[in-house]
């Protein structure tokens, strides 16, 4: 991998700024994610292209970014699951050459932290890992495990999540696949409420396209009121904006990230563990 290919999220540094003075300061990952494309119109071959881990490239690399802005102290890393300004962060806009500076700034004192890492090296390990996953046993390993089981074990454990997040009669509909349709289930809102639920489970690295999506849709209109599709890959951009296309029964997808935060969530197959994160602003003026 060249380091041009490793270095390529310092160009979100600037625009994640921006993004999130857009929403307020703050905001959730996918959504500052999203707002950075809508704001740059990023064309759905960047915003499909995939890792060898069968993650999105473009929201790995905003998270690098973001993970860069924090070292940085330009955002605020206390609040799980959000992505917020610090004050310095709020008054701060950044050109490519400032990027630059931040990013060669905290490579370096990687390198010294990390002496045994080259440049390249701790390129290669963030083209391919998440921020949060750097250091510590990544929760991909649970993603592996996933894709790794039959197709009709995936279906089966899929049941069991959907069971474990409040889904009651889950069914697994077997090897007929009776349309696409691999399982239903129903959804309880409250005593008065509640209505069928149809999922379709695809086990694979790749991205699951527009016409799949559609292909679902069409298989479950007139059989249940709402529709899931379950993969350990990705949905392509306009996979997306055909499950919530205005006028059609909306559906619901779960990619590999969120489906390994839902099977955290419950404790499902995962058990937690404590991990202590290193502060490296504290310890940045004891390297000068």
């Amino acid at each position: 991998m060249s380091k041009k290919n490793g270095a390529d999220f310092i160009k979100w540094f600037g625009p994640l700024l921006d993004a999130l003075r857009d929403l307020g300061d703050s905001g959730k990952p996918r959504e500052v994610s999203d707002r950075i494309a809508e704001n740059l119109k990023l064309s759905d071959s960047v915003l499909d292209e995939i890792l060898k881990s069968g993650q999105s490239r473009f929201y790995n690399q905003v998270a690098w970014a973001r993970q860069y802005l924090v070292w940085e102290g330009l955002l605020d890393s206390s609040k799980h699951g959000t992505w917020k300004l610090t004050e310095t962060g709020k008054k701060t806009s950044l050109n490519n050459e400032e990027s630059r500076k931040v990013f060669l700034k905290w490579v370096d004192f990687h390198r010294k932290a990390r002496k045994k890492k080259s440049e390249n090296e701790i390129l290669k390990e963030q083209e391919e890992t998440a921020p949060e996953d750097l250091g510590k046993e990544s929760s991909f390993d649970l993603l592996e495990v996933l894709q790794s089981l039959s197709p009709s074990g995936f279906e089966r454990i899929s049941r069991e999540l959907l069971r474990e997040h409040g889904f009651e009669n889950v069914f697994v509909t077997g090897g007929s696949h009776d349309g696409g349709i691999d399982g239903y289930g129903t959804l309880e809102i409250n005593p008065f409420v509640s209505f069928k639920v149809l999922f379709q489970c695809k086990r694979y690295k790749g991205s699951v396209s527009r016409a799949q999506v559609g292909d679902f849709r069409n298989a479950m209109i007139g059989r249940a009121e709402k529709g899931i599709i379950i993969t350990t890959g990705t949905f392509t951009n306009e996979a997306t904006k055909e499950a919530n296309r205005d006028g059609a029964p909306q559906i619901e997808l779960v990619d590999g990230t969120k489906l390994v935060e839902m099977f955290e969530k419950v404790e499902l197959g995962v058990r937690p563990k404590t991990v202590y994160e290193v502060d490296l602003n504290y310890f940045k003026s004891f390297m000068e």
